[in-house]
């Protein structure tokens, strides 16, 4: 009987829906961080698994089936090489699941990216880039997806927004500065 792997939870944020962030194995842990960096910064509460498609499946089921009565609102997984995680958490629940395709193989993530992009009409996987930009990006759409339901998700993704725009109008203000041409009397 496989042993089941440890949860982590963190942030429980009382009553609220949660995200379930599930990777295939430790090693994916620097990548997946990034996702778990923004559910933090926005003040989801989340819990973060090794889970395997291949080697716990019985396990990757239940936790996947249970999902939905356990809390969470979002679902994100990545996995590297044939990268099945995320499709086989799709197929066993409802909820939606983000794909993080890992640069785990000497592919550097394609593999795991065309796994991950080309799921069956029927079992969606919203799939990311490659690596940690996939993960930030996985994390950013799960709050979006919980904020369709929760206004103060909404304003914090719109004062982020804003922020995102000022640090873009900030450096063109310095990049003009820096480059503005001598003026000759």
């Amino acid at each position: 009987m496989a042993r089941e792997p440890a949860r982590k939870t963190r942030n429980s944020a009382g009553g609220r829906l949660k995200v379930w962030v599930a990777m295939g194995s430790d090693s994916d842990l620097p990548v997946m961080d990034e996702a778990v960096r923004v559910l933090q910064e926005f003040g989801v509460a989340y819990e973060i698994d090794i889970t395997s498609a291949h080697r716990t499946p019985e396990i990757t089921a239940r936790h996947a089936r249970e999902a939905e009565k356990n809390g969470f609102g979002a679902i994100i997984v990545g996995a590297g090489h044939a990268a099945h995680l995320a499709g086989v958490v799709a197929a066993h629940t409802i909820l939606p699941v983000i794909g993080v395709p890992l640069p785990s193989s000497s592919l550097q993530g394609l593999d795991a990216l065309l796994s991950t992009v080309q799921m069956p009409g029927g079992v969606p996987v919203a799939t990311m880039a490659i690596g940690k930009s996939g993960a930030t990006n996985a994390g950013l759409l799960a709050v979006q997806i919980l904020a369709t339901s929760n206004p103060e998700l909404r304003r914090r993704l719109h004062d982020f927004k804003a922020a995102l725009a000022r640090k873009v109008t900030e450096r063109n203000r310095s990049l003009k500065e820096s480059r503005e041409p001598a003026r000759t009397s």
